[in-house]
């Protein structure tokens, strides 16, 4: 860290069902002078505030417009549907868009998910956020799919949920803007990355160090320098001269 670094706070912003645990424990550790704070925000709005300086970095669900931003796409969910726990889904470990075509299936306003043809059939209403749709979900009203971990953070105790095949999927990604990527951000994005603390985080220090190369590369030219200092012990055959004998003790020439 940085003396610029001292006293600054780093904001990351999160869109619901991303866990940003581990990677603030990370940093935490490693950056005990400059404490995280967390923003959570919708997954409509994260983009926004990240543009408006809102958020150091953050994660999003793509796809998002990336105008102005760097992406590190991290990883892909998987989708599931919910359901009420006495819904024939229920009863199995997985199903297929097919299983679903006689259900009322609800779109939120808030969905993250891009869909070409979305499976089942049309509710009634579009609810405006996942959340209200998980509600009506429990009402009997139709069923939602959602990435897993939307599933798991609005989880009920008469809903449950089945993972659905061949559907599209959310990807999770970190996002910054490209004209504020700052050694913080570069710190963050080794984090993510999986770097250790002694690996390179891709920033310049205030005093850069020698890089092992550049240390090998100059062995030669040091050697080529000691050389004139090592002849000086030679004569001008090449070879070393002799040392003078010493006179032993107690003998007198004669």
């Amino acid at each position: 860290m940085t003396d610029g670094e001292t006293g600054r706070v780093f904001r990351l912003a999160y869109v619901p069902g991303v866990t940003p645990a581990k990677w603030v424990n990370i940093w935490t550790e490693r950056m005990p002078g400059v404490p995280i704070t967390l923003v959570e925000v919708s997954a409509a709005e994260v983009v926004g505030l990240l543009r408006d300086g809102g958020a150091d970095a953050g994660f999003v669900r793509l796809p998002v417009d990336r105008d102005g931003l760097s992406v590190i796409p991290l990883y892909v969910e998987t989708t599931v549907v919910v359901v009420p726990r006495d819904h024939a889904v229920a009863a199995a470990d997985e199903v297929t868009v097919d299983d679903l075509t006689d259900d009322e299936v609800f779109h939120p306003l808030d969905d993250t998910i891009e869909w070409t043809v979305r499976p089942g059939l049309p509710a009634f209403t579009r609810p405006a956020t996942t959340a209200a749709a998980v509600e009506l979900v429990a009402s009997g009203a139709g069923l939602l799919l959602v990435p897993q971990s939307l599933a798991r953070l609005h989880h009920r105790r008469d809903l449950t949920y089945r993972p659905v095949l061949d559907t599209p999927q959310s990807q999770v990604a970190l996002a910054w803007p490209t004209d504020a990527t700052t050694d913080l951000v570069e710190d963050f994005i080794g984090i993510v990355r999986g770097r250790t603390a002694n690996s390179s985080r891709g920033r310049t220090p205030d005093s850069p160090a020698e890089k092992p190369a550049q240390q090998q590369a100059k062995k030669p030219a040091q050697r080529q320098a000691q050389k004139p200092a090592q002849k000086s012990t030679q004569n001008g055959s090449g070879r070393r001269a002799a040392p003078a004998r010493r006179r032993g003790k107690g003998h007198r020439p004669r």
